[in-house]
């Protein structure tokens, strides 16, 4: 097949794909089961585990953390508490502290204040210094600093924002450098697979560290919460640093035939000049540009719920610390769900329906981001019905989910040699929700009404809805002409 250049027409893409050239340039396909890329994508499903456990769990302990007798809004919630048995005696011994809610809203947000500073800094680290390190050593140090949480706490409301600005400058670099490995380890017909596999790890890191952080809390005290989940984070550093490596030629035990399967389908698409970074050409470009919308945008809700439902539940519909986290989980567990099966699908429909894939992540990103945005309306008009409440936030949520396999993954497809750099451009655009979005909604629910609440949902679906149709408009699925001097289609 004659070399092709990137194009943003939607004429592109149409061509066989990648593995099903002709019988002369046809990759011969390496097994999945026991594979060294499927291990990585195990391995680094835990990392993001420990990721989004790490970040979460401050959520669900904000909840038992407060002197409720001293809170100036409203003590009780907005409807009819459920009934919860009675704590055990031995959980009382933590301190509780007198924050208020713009207080609140800034120790939640104060994670993204670090987080935001290594995004960029850290795709241009892992290229050039190896992505396996930097993660491995980013998460380790999150971890170090879950576990000083506590003492952070008792010091002040100062220090511990102080702590989770550092825990989130650790945790900066993990998505960029992932990205960067798993351009050098994904085949391109099963990038959706392995990446949704992935990044399973951070929803279940959220469906389990909820409900587990509700328990802890209930039984044990909410110190506890960052000492568990803190050793959790060291026993994945030492798994990491063992058995990981940083692409399939350094990897000593991975077989012949899975290593030149890897390495023939990427050579066609990785830049010859690893070391040259067309700045110029990627701050310009317009695919890139429908990326960071959709992922600010996208994040924006995802942020809001994850920080804040623990909150809502608490507040507005009553549940308790123990009720609480379980219930705050269930929309994460729908989300893992579609995020796997929506990999599935749209590698099965670009490499055996021939589907474009510009085609296949704009379907996926419309119906993960405009879907939410429904039920998330949605939600803040049942009032007191509690079923419904659960049910719509979970729906919204869940469809979120798809949106794995839309624009999510999209930097790999349009620039796999920068997609580290790409992944660090576009997430720390997407980390300004998680900055401001806690702040702006504790400042517009200061008394906790249902009304209040009603704004903070509209303001999110807006924004997911107006993100969408961007990406719709200018997302891409070819490899640009700057990433690649020579651009073969895979099925795109």
């Amino acid at each position: 097949m004659a070399a092709t250049h990137g194009s943003d027409t939607e004429g592109d893409g149409l061509e066989t794909p990648l593995l099903a050239r002709g019988k002369d340039g046809r990759v011969p396909r390496a097994p999945a089961c026991c594979s060294s890329r499927y291990g990585l994508a195990l391995l680094s499903c835990y990392g993001f585990f420990v990721v989004y456990s790490l970040r979460v769990n401050l959520s669900v302990a904000m909840v038992d953390m407060l002197n409720t007798t001293h809170q100036t809004n409203h003590s009780a919630s907005v409807c009819p508490a459920h009934p919860s048995p009675a704590r055990p005696k031995n959980n009382h011994t933590a301190n509780v502290y007198n924050w208020d809610s713009e207080t609140q809203g800034w120790i939640l947000g104060s994670f993204f204040y670090g987080y935001i500073l290594t995004q960029i800094p850290g795709g241009y680290m892992a290229g050039r210094f190896g992505a396996k390190w930097l993660m491995g050593f980013g998460i380790l140090g999150t971890a170090v600093f879950t576990l000083l949480t506590p003492l952070a706490a008792d010091l002040g409301a100062s220090y511990l924002i102080a702590v989770r600005v550092l825990e989130g400058i650790g945790e900066g670099v993990s998505f960029p450098a992932m990205y960067t490995m798993w351009a050098a380890w994904a085949p391109p017909l099963e990038r959706s697979r392995l990446l949704t596999i992935s990044y399973l790890g951070a929803q279940l890191g959220t469906v389990i560290s909820l409900p587990v952080s509700g328990q802890i809390c209930f039984y044990l005290g909410w110190t506890y919460v960052f000492y568990i989940f803190g050793i959790i984070g060291l026993v994945w550093f030492v798994l990491w640093a063992f058995f990981v490596f940083d692409s399939p030629n350094t990897h000593p035990r991975i077989s012949e035939r899975e290593r030149l399967y890897i390495t023939n389908s990427l050579k066609n698409e990785l830049s010859p000049s690893a070391g040259f970074i067309p700045w110029r050409a990627i701050l310009t470009s317009r695919p890139l540009l429908a990326i960071v919308v959709a992922h600010f945008s996208y994040n924006w809700t995802f942020y809001t719920l994850l920080t804040l439902l623990p909150t809502y539940m608490n507040d507005i519909l009553g549940f308790s610390i123990q009720q609480n986290g379980m219930l705050s989980a269930l929309p994460y567990v729908g989300c893992a769900l579609f995020a796997v099966v929506s990999g599935q699908i749209a590698d099965y429909l670009r490499e055996t329906c021939l589907y474009p894939t510009v085609t296949v992540r704009k379907c996926f990103s419309l119906v993960g981001m405009i879907g939410p945005a429904l039920f998330l309306v949605a939600a803040g008009f049942i009032g007191c019905d509690y079923t419904l409440a659960v049910t719509f936030l979970t729906l919204s949520s869940s469809l979120g989910g798809v949106s794995a396999s839309g624009f999510n993954i999209n930097h790999l497809d349009i620039a796999p040699s920068y997609a580290g750099i790409l992944l660090g451009i576009t997430n720390t655009f997407a980390t300004i929700p998680g900055m401001v979005g806690p702040v702006i909604a504790r400042a517009l629910t200061q008394h906790n009404t249902i009304a209040e609440w009603q704004v903070v949902f509209y303001i999110a679906a807006a924004i997911n809805v107006v993100g969408a149709l961007f990406y719709s408009v200018f997302g891409r699925g070819t490899v640009q002409p700057w990433a690649v001097s020579e651009v073969y289609p895979h099925g795109d």
